[in-house]
């Protein structure tokens, strides 16, 4: 019999399920019988969330449903542990397994937890969100190091990740990037390079993308290079700099608030570059995505940006939160076809580590659960 599974996280999901979360969910259950808690993108979502899954409607106001999802949590894990009697929970982040312990505890059962670090989480109180949160840091740093301590299992998406565990003592048990359906950017031959320079961001606009650097940087380039385009796709609460920036730049800058994949795809054909100056990153998905689209990254050295960006070899690696070295590496790009041409060949070849299929994600879960 298969290993029952509860998987906890914050993760908002829409029914029916997106193509590539089929995949991921149709391989696990070949291997488990895992059950789902997450959070719906709609009300209608949530009362269509399917077998397997209970998804927590949006609370309404939208500030608040951080919140009340974290305060409900123990309340339903406890439901989930009575009624689905898993062997055990995989927790999407330490916050969530504060949550899974607590529920525990109202549940009187006990199956092991593990928890997944794929990011940072000293940074979800200082670069995310409102800035009131950063009053939140000193205690989500205690809880979330406490809950990594009371771990029965750890689990790492890459290097940096891991070293992120180790600061608090504990040595991860597996390291795996988590499953990303790269097959919009992979399967079609790449693209030749544009015969301008060109570059991309493509990402949320929030302070831990450090858009404020984007911008400086990307002044000084068309100031320099007046041939060079930008393009950004995103939205958030700095999207009121990047308005300013296309109103000053109107004829090299261009903005997409949104787009789906394919759409992604089409404009890293139409890249030389993408540009990634983030001051936190785990596994940056965009970045591998890129490279399998042949296009290098230009990208902060920080955080787990360097587990998938090499200096020199499929990108740029740039000082963390200085706009000259970001807009110097933009301009040699943009001005050494030679050193361009040589990090987009390879580029595809550099991400093949880092993409698993679905078949092998839920392999290696399989045996960090059993």
């Amino acid at each position: 019999m298969a290993d029952r599974v509860l998987m906890v996280g914050r993760t908002r999901y829409r029914f029916p399920l997106q193509p590539n979360l089929r995949r991921k969910f149709d391989a696990l259950d070949r291997r488990l019988d895992v059950h789902v808690l997450a959070t719906a993108a709609t009300g209608a979502d949530a009362e269509a969330g399917g077998d397997g899954f209970e998804l927590v409607p949006p609370h309404r106001p939208r500030r608040l449903d951080g919140p009340l999802f974290y305060l409900e949590l123990p309340f339903r894990v406890a439901r989930q542990l009575r009624r689905f009697e898993p062997d055990a929970v995989i927790a999407q982040s330490p916050y969530e397994a504060l949550g899974i312990f607590a529920g525990r505890m109202l549940a009187r059962r006990k199956p092991p937890v593990i928890v997944e670090i794929h990011g940072d989480f000293r940074t979800a109180t200082r670069l995310y969100g409102s800035g009131a949160r950063r009053l939140l840091a000193p205690l989500a740093d205690f809880g979330a190091r406490l809950a990594v301590k009371r771990a029965d299992r750890v689990r790492t998406v890459g290097p940096f990740t891991s070293r992120v565990v180790r600061d608090c003592g504990v040595e991860p048990d597996a390291s795996f990037p988590a499953f990303t359906d790269v097959s919009t950017f992979a399967t079609p031959p790449t693209a030749p390079l544009p015969a301008r320079p060109a570059f991309l961001f493509v990402g949320v606009l929030e302070r831990y993308k450090n858009i404020e650097c984007l911008v400086e940087a990307w002044r000084r380039v068309a100031r320099w290079e007046p041939r060079a385009t930008l393009r950004i796709v995103g939205n958030g609460s700095e999207s009121a700099a990047v308005e300013r920036l296309v109103a000053e730049l109107p004829e090299q800058t261009h903005w997409h608030r949104r787009l789906p994949a394919r759409g992604v795809a089409a404009a890293l054909d139409r890249t030389s570059a993408l540009v990634l100056p983030s001051r936190s990153e785990g596994l940056p998905r965009i970045a591998i995505e890129a490279l399998e689209r042949g296009r290098p990254v230009i990208g902060a050295d920080a955080g787990g940006i360097p587990d998938v960006v090499r200096n020199l070899r499929n990108g740029l690696l740039v000082e963390p939160e200085s706009v000259p070295s970001l807009a110097d590496a933009m301009l040699r790009v943009a001005r050494d076809g030679v050193l361009l041409d040589r990090l987009a060949r390879s580029a595809r070849p550099s991400a093949e580590h880092l993409c698993l299929s679905p078949e092998e994600y839920a392999r290696r879960v399989e045996t960090l659960v059993a």
